[in-house]
């Protein structure tokens, strides 16, 4: 029998299946979708098998040298899933493949050297295997490159043998546990001739005499106050029996959740929950978006179509955008499902999420929750698969595979003949228009879950605000609102709007602008080790004190970081107790949630963050939320720099005065008259969508034309122009006249850790032949791109255009 296999080289020319012998005592158990090691070229390493064939057109095969798996880590429809992905986003299947398993499955295979005749071993080998008989190849190679010619021979001659071990990073967590042999009459006549000096001993019997099962071995030393040797001995006498048992890393082990019930729903919300149950009933794929403003109970409607779900023994993946979401919602589906909800998000170990994986894999559990890449959950019944806040960039992967979770969850909704709901207070516009259209089905829940109103939205003008002389970073308006919030002791969120805008450095002179030296881009100022850093590479120095241009002394920094906010909130409002959550506070595992907890139990007056604290929140006692810098993002070069800002500042407002207590927003800018800005003001999604469609129309974005972005880097710039000159050329010969080609022109950010960078956009509506062309281009500089000399990345769906 002969295994194709798909292996683990990411280039251009290994991008196909290879045949390999299986060999005879592997035939009954190797399958589809398990993973191997197989011999290539003269190493050896890790590849997926996706098919088992029984002849091969190649005469001589190589054989299978291990397998990995006991059962296939990839499901049939995961393969046809990572053939679909490799296709749509122009990647390599092995990277298509690893995409969907966890990092601790990615193995390491490492070459070994077995001395087996240590008397003919040549003089410049002996050091080595001296006081050894196994070597790591990379010990010699590393320390001594000019022995690989000895070693050839001394494998030739049989003197030394070679030997691959494979390093697998998913290792199961296992603990001692400790079980009685003996029957209780049995224990009881034993502790009658144990000797009294033997204190320990009695201790562990009497134990197993009042306790049933078994228990690890380091809780029993606890419990007993006895010792390792004291167990021992009656291990060794046969009374008790020590195993060694695996078991899962939880990530939520000193968590408790309050189980909780399905709540009364309100008309609307019966409404938009009876066509999604009617597709669970008759096992129809349909996408939904529920398009449902902040507060209107999205969340419980998706915990009672997973309830119907699982009822009819299928399983569901839920979907939730970045780290920021998943405290309050685990703590939601935990209470509702318990121990059925497997989280997978970029906050746990690798170990942590490999066992949430293997609680899946081993159909453990019957719920997914957890940011993008939980929608590759190995689930083989999936009854729905819901994504909460849909229009969040983060679903869109930046690297290879390109692919964005929505695009997957509707090609697993296909497959699976289930639905697929896509839930927002402020839908993506191509979402939106697809809904329009009739592409997707639109349910609207149009009010607040407690008939409460949706907070009122006070817009400032911050140029007036300078010439009344205020130049503070607080309006006066926001400053009088947070001293009432304090007197009636009510909480309040301060967003700090920083994407696309750092605190830089800057002669007040000359205008010089402090620039890493590998990049271009400015430095942004860390105040804690009062250091310039480089977001990009991650380059550092020292703050400059004198102008490197002209000398001059007048060195300040300008713009507005957390750290800065806080320090100004401590001199105006000293009482207010202020919980900062930035990138700098949430790097410790668990911060995030004890943060939030905080607050919750009313530790702190002002939540003062980032875009992490824009969303999913809900604190009854929040009846103020201040955006201190409206429109950095206003002014990105990016087509969707308007929508961003309205779903923002509209997450952002959806904070206050979701329970009893009526909310208010104050939203601080310098450009008030811009339509995503004053649409804010009446929650009107519906206005900003159709007015920002327009804009779309007349300059050709999406949703009404396609886009594909190709950029280029290389270390010389006039290589980089010539190539993208190139492409661009070969595009204009093969599209139609249709197809804008914009380009090639510099990257935003034309140099990245001292490589150049160039770019062509193409907007289309109706190629066919499109990705046959782009996989030409590919084809074309593989050999270059496979040194590493030349990089060529093409987005058919690009997200962010920096």
């Amino acid at each position: 029998m002969i295994a194709k296999v798909v292996v683990d080289v990411p280039s251009g020319q290994t991008d196909r299946q290879f045949d390999y012998k299986i060999p005879n005592q592997w035939v009954q158990i190797l399958e589809k979708g398990m993973r191997v090691v197989v011999p290539f070229g003269p190493r050896s390493i890790q590849g997926f098998v996706v098919e088992i064939v029984e002849s091969s057109s190649v005469e001589k095969l190589k054989e299978i040298k291990d397998i990995l798996d006991v059962t296939p880590v990839l499901t049939e429809e995961l393969l046809q899933l990572g053939n679909w992905l490799t296709e749509q986003t122009l990647a390599y299947k092995i990277s298509s493949y690893q995409v969907m398993l966890p990092a601790a499955l990615k193995t390491k295979v490492e070459k070994q050297l077995i001395c087996i005749e240590q008397k003919r071993l040549p003089r410049s080998l002996q050091p080595f295997f001296a006081t050894q008989s196994l070597v790591k190849w990379d010990d010699i190679i590393k320390s001594e490159p000019g022995l690989i010619t000895s070693i050839k021979d001394a494998v030739k001659q049989g003197i030394l043998e070679v030997q691959y071990s494979v390093k697998d990073k998913g290792k199961k967590q296992t603990h001692r546990m400790i079980d009685c042999n003996f029957s209780k009459e049995q224990l009881s006549e034993l502790l009658v001739t144990l000797p009294s000096r033997a204190e320990k001993q009695i201790a562990l019997v009497q134990y197993f005499i009042t306790n049933e099962g078994k228990v690890p071995l380091i809780r029993l030393i606890e419990l007993t106050q006895s010792s390792r040797s004291s167990i021992k001995a009656l291990v060794d006498k046969g009374v008790l029996v020590e195993t060694e048992e695996e078991f899962y890393r939880d990530p939520f082990i000193n968590e408790t959740f309050e189980q909780t019930k399905p709540l009364p729903l309100t008309n609307q919300q019966q409404q938009v929950t009876t066509p999604i149950l009617k597709s669970i009933e008759e096992k129809v794929h349909k996408t939904f978006l529920l398009h449902g403003v902040t507060g209107s109970g999205k969340t419980e409607v998706y915990l009672q179509v997973i309830e119907r779900v699982l009822a009819e023994g299928k399983e569901a993946i839920v979907l939730v955008p970045e780290i920021s979401l998943t405290p309050q919602m685990v703590d939601r589906f935990k209470g509702r499902f318990g121990s059925q909800v497997a989280v997978l998000h970029s906050g746990l170990s690798s170990g942590e999420k490999y066992d949430e994986w293997r609680k899946i894999h081993r159909k453990e559990v019957r719920v997914a929750v957890g940011a993008r890449s939980a929608i590759f959950a190995p689930f083989e019944n999936l009854g729905i698969i819901i994504i909460d806040e849909e229009h969040e960039g983060s679903y869109k992967q930046e690297e290879m595979p390109r692919y964005h979770a929505r695009d997957v969850a509707i090609f697993r909704g296909k497959h699976y003949n289930c639905p697929v709901v896509l839930g927002s207070a402020t839908p993506s516009l191509e979402t939106y228009a697809r809904a329009k259209v009739g592409r997707y089905v639109l349910l609207t829940l149009g009010e607040r879950v407690n008939q409460g109103p949706m907070p009122t939205v006070e817009v400032v003008d911050m140029r007036e605000e300078l010439r009344a002389g205020n130049r503070s970073m607080f309006s006066n308006a926001l400053f009088e609102k947070m001293k009432d919030r304090l007197e009636k002791n009510e909480q309040m969120v301060l967003l700090l709007n920083r994407r696309g805008f750092s605190t830089f450095v800057m002669c007040r002179d000359c205008g010089y602008v402090a620039t890493c030296e590998h990049c271009d881009i400015s430095f942004t100022y860390h105040k804690t080790n009062h250091s310039l850093k480089c977001h990009y590479c991650g380059h550092e120095e020292r703050m400059i004190t004198t102008c490197p241009s002209c000398s001059s002394e007048h060195v300040r920094f300008f713009g507005t970081g957390t750290q800065r906010v806080e320090e100004e909130l401590g001199k105006v409002l000293p009482e207010a107790r202020v919980i900062r959550m930035d990138v700098d506070t949430t790097r410790r595992k668990g911060s995030h949630q004890k943060l939030l907890k905080d607050f919750g139990d009313g530790k702190a007056d002002i939540l003062l963050g980032t875009q992490m604290i824009a969303k999913g929140l809900d604190f009854p006692n929040i009846t103020l939320v201040g955006v201190l810098t409206a429109d950095t993002m206003l002014h990105l070069p990016d087509f969707r720099s308007s929508e961003r800002t309205f779903q923002l500042l509209t997450q952002v407002s959806g904070r206050a005065g979701r329970h009893k207590l009526p909310g208010e927003v104050i939203v601080q800018t310098y450009t008030p008259e811009h339509y995503s800005i004053e649409l804010v003001k009446e929650h009107d999604y519906v206005h900003f969508f159709q007015r920002e469609m327009l804009i779309r129309k007349s300059s050709g974005y999406p949703p009404y034309y396609h886009i594909a972005l190709i950029n280029v880097s290389h270390q010389e710039l006039p290589k980089v122009i010539h190539v993208t000159e190139k492409i661009t050329h070969f595009l204009k010969q093969q599209l139609s006249s249709e197809a804008n080609i914009l380009g090639p022109v510099a990257s935003p950010i034309a140099r990245l850790k001292d490589r150049y960078r160039y770019q062509c956009m193409i907007k289309y509506k109706n190629e066919p032949a499109f990705g046959k062309i782009l996989r030409e281009i590919q084809q074309h500089y593989s050999r270059e791109t496979a040194q590493g000399s030349l990089q060529i990345s093409i987005d058919m769906n690009p997200q962010i255009f920096m």
